[in-house]
């Protein structure tokens, strides 16, 4: 359903969407993340650091992260007008910078429709 100016978000659009964006992240596809992610995204990490969109497509690029297992299961799901807000556990298992982990996060992300398409704008992950 959209409103008047084409602009309202459904939950099937961003559960598609972040399906691409697990498969992209889990292929380390810094491609698909360049179109998923938003040129101002503002990202927290779990050790309270905030990162870019170029500061995340870097750690792809480097080849520093490989994730052999990631598995999401959506808590909520928000559409608030142009703007969605999920939040999600999942779990991971791979490496980073060759060590070993195996860990599940909560995390909370922001969509936003843009002319270009939809967007991840921000969000935050934290170690449970």
């Amino acid at each position: 359903m959209k409103d008047a100016m084409g602009t309202t978000l459904t939950k099937s659009e961003i559960l598609e969407l972040e399906n691409s964006l697990y498969k992209a992240i889990k292929d380390s596809d810094v491609n698909a993340l360049e179109k998923l992610l938003h040129g101002d995204l503002l990202f927290v990490l779990p050790d309270g650091k905030v990162i870019t969109k170029e500061d995340d497509l870097n750690t792809y690029r480097s080849g520093k992260i490989r994730l052999d297992e990631l598995s999401p299961a959506i808590d909520n799901l928000n559409i608030i007008g142009d703007v969605a807000v999920i939040t999600l556990t999942m779990e991971l298992k791979g490496s980073f910078d060759n060590a070993p982990f195996e860990v599940a996060y909560r995390y909370i992300r922001f969509w936003k429709r843009f002319p270009e398409g939809v967007k991840v704008i921000g969000g935050s992950g934290s170690v449970i």
